[in-house]
């Protein structure tokens, strides 16, 4: 069973590369009905073992990759419950979306009693409230939360925008310890950083490189379900200050990162995942399954990658990323890393 991590930790443990776990599904519900498939919690154990073991930082559950919005409070709650039983060691946040504040909160106070890192909030889609408002909703969490809250700042799927003036106001609580960044304005993501207050992560996969260099903590990015090492040798070259290294992965791996998102996530990625035999290619409608040709042209960038070898680095993990009792020593000279095609 995991712990609640120490405010000491906190640090350390938003640093690396999180992944926004997909929701795998039968193809057909109990009844039959195509497109409303139950959750596939053989497959989703399987998912989180194998990610387990892929020097990711941890796992972001029910976020909008996971489909929370397909799925009712007693189906997110049993995802997470299978998620956390396998994780071991792994750190986990959980999604936590809604515009009702008062239902918001019932569901935080069941959310109270599972080990979280955190807790990803974007704001109260659709009702687009005022600044102050925004302010009064995510400092409410935060009181509540025994988690440290995670803002997630996403204005195109919520109507929300999130000011950099707010940001710094919310950076002021103590429960409100970083940040999922796919706010789309670069002044803002600086004046976080340089700031210092809150862990900044880059939530948009082709903006990683540069919030890295930058100085952000890491990332939540959905594109790190394929080859996760490499998105984890690419935060560590980066760390090691090995920018020619970081430049060449991120540019092996834009490709990829293209065609995921060229159709509505996360349909392009369970497409790809079941070509690897992981789960079905099945989503909840409204969503839809990845067209013919983009699968495809995914299944052709996925096997480029397989010849990209990253030799591990002796850079010391960030704290989420090592096991129980495992010591890791600092860095020489000659233990940099290298990638090799």
């Amino acid at each position: 069973m995991q712990e609640v991590p120490s405010v000491e930790s906190l640090e350390s443990l938003y640093r690396g590369i999180w992944l926004p776990l997909v929701t795998p599904f039968s193809d057909a519900n109990g009844c039959g009905v195509a497109g409303h498939g139950d959750v596939d919690h053989v497959a989703l154990r399987g998912l989180v073992a194998h990610y387990r073991e892929s020097g990711l930082a941890g796992l972001v559950v029910c976020g909008s990759t996971g489909e929370a919005a397909a799925l009712d409070e007693a189906e997110q709650l049993a995802v997470l419950d299978t998620v956390l039983a396998e994780a071991g060691d792994l750190p986990v946040i959980m999604g936590l979306a809604g515009n009702n504040l008062r239902h918001v909160l019932t569901r935080l106070d069941k959310l109270n009693t599972r080990p979280l890192a955190g807790i990803l909030a974007p704001a109260p889609y659709y009702i687009r409230p005022s600044q102050d408002g925004l302010k009064d909703y995510f400092r409410s969490l935060a009181d509540r939360s025994r988690a440290p809250l995670v803002l997630y700042d996403i204005p195109y799927r919520t109507g929300a925008t999130l000011t950099a003036d707010t940001l710094l106001s919310l950076a002021g609580h103590d429960n409100i310890r970083a940040i999922k960044d796919c706010g789309g304005n670069a002044d803002t993501t600086q004046v976080l950083i340089a700031d210092g207050r809150l862990a900044v992560l880059a939530g948009e996969d082709h903006q990683l490189l540069s919030t890295l260099c930058m100085g952000g903590h890491g990332a939540i990015i959905a594109s790190a379900h394929i080859r996760p090492d490499l998105f984890a040798a690419l935060w560590r070259a980066v760390a090691d200050q090995q920018l020619d290294v970081a430049r060449h992965l991120f540019h092996t791996l834009m490709p990829i990162i293209r065609l995921l998102f060229a159709e509505p996530n996360p349909g392009p990625l369970k497409a790809l995942l079941s070509e690897h035999g992981w789960l079905r290619n099945a989503l909840r409608s409204p969503m839809t399954t990845a067209s013919a040709a983009l699968a495809e042209q995914l299944a052709m960038a996925s096997r480029a990658l397989d010849v990209v070898q990253p030799l591990r680095s002796a850079l010391p993990m960030p704290v989420s990323y090592a096991r129980a009792g495992e010591q890791h020593q600092p860095p020489t000279t000659n233990s940099l890393p290298i990638y090799v095609p």
